[in-house]
């Protein structure tokens, strides 16, 4: 079907071309790999990362693209959501029910808005889970936003790729509407923000000395570290704050080492 021409390549959208992710994660089907690379392309997007897709490349997947062969050709296979994500300043999961512990949520449009507001200072990623399951709740926790598409209640279950298209548009949207000087930009700070992979060895940190200290028990966790991950989450370390709190909780480790140290003595 013809369309309109599309207006000439912003400079934002050209930043949110080179600086957003979408990430697949475990795709059955590859048609619907396709589909999301058509739906990219569209909106003039072009890094697919995919994680462990159950039959890629495909055939079929080329078919269903439609011409967009450019975004298969340059896709991006992963064994892990930490490898999809890894150097991205922002991660934003796909979620299509409530979760038993709540999580900072965007509607579609601030997703979008925050994406081309956050493109001009680090890489971000868009994560879309499994096509009958979605994303597991530790994959979820890895993300700093949520993101939930409010279809008809009574019919809401989407394709993954029409997904796709829905969240790209917006990101389209939000990148021409900075162009035209209406979506305010995030206002300055002075360090980056903490990157994906960073807060991971972060949490394995802060997990390990919690245990240390006596407070954290693996075999009966409860909902401490999804939930001290949200709080984090909410605050949005920057890279300094962030090698700040771990030396801190270095320190907390010596100290409970020397406090055993000293009671083994004693006994």
């Amino acid at each position: 079907m013809k369309t309109a021409s599309s207006p000439p390549l912003s400079s934002a959208l050209s930043e949110s071309r080179s600086r957003v992710r979408v990430v697949l994660v475990e795709t059955s089907h590859p048609g619907n790999i396709g589909g999301a690379a058509r739906a990219m392309k569209n909106m003039g997007l072009a890094n697919l990362y995919l994680v462990s897709p159950h039959r890629y490349p495909s055939d079929r997947a080329r078919w269903r693209a439609a011409g967009a062969d450019d975004v298969l050709d340059e896709a991006v296979v992963v064994d892990s959501l930490e490898a999809a994500v890894a150097g991205c300043g922002l991660v934003v999961g796909t979620s299509a029910r409530d979760r038993r512990i709540p999580w900072p949520l965007l509607n579609p449009r601030e997703c979008g808005e925050r994406v081309v507001q956050e493109t001009s200072h680090h890489d971000v990623a868009l994560v879309f889970g499994r096509e009958d399951r979605g994303l597991t709740n530790e994959e979820l926790q890895r993300c700093t936003y949520h993101v939930h598409i409010p279809a008809n209640p009574d019919y809401s279950s989407l394709n993954l790729a029409a997904a796709v298209q829905v969240l790209c548009y917006e990101v389209r949207m939000a990148a021409l509407a900075g162009e035209n000087g209406e979506l305010p930009a995030l206002t300055g700070w002075d360090v980056p923000p903490a990157r994906a992979e960073d807060l991971e060895l972060y949490f394995q940190h802060l997990e390990q000395a919690l245990v240390d200290i006596g407070f954290h028990d693996r075999d009966n966790p409860r909902q401490t570290m999804a939930r001290l991950r949200r709080l984090y989450g909410r605050i949005r370390l920057d890279r300094m704050e962030l090698s700040i709190l771990r030396g801190v909780l270095t320190a907390m480790q010596n100290i409970a080492h020397r406090n055993r140290q000293l009671k083994d003595r004693v006994e």
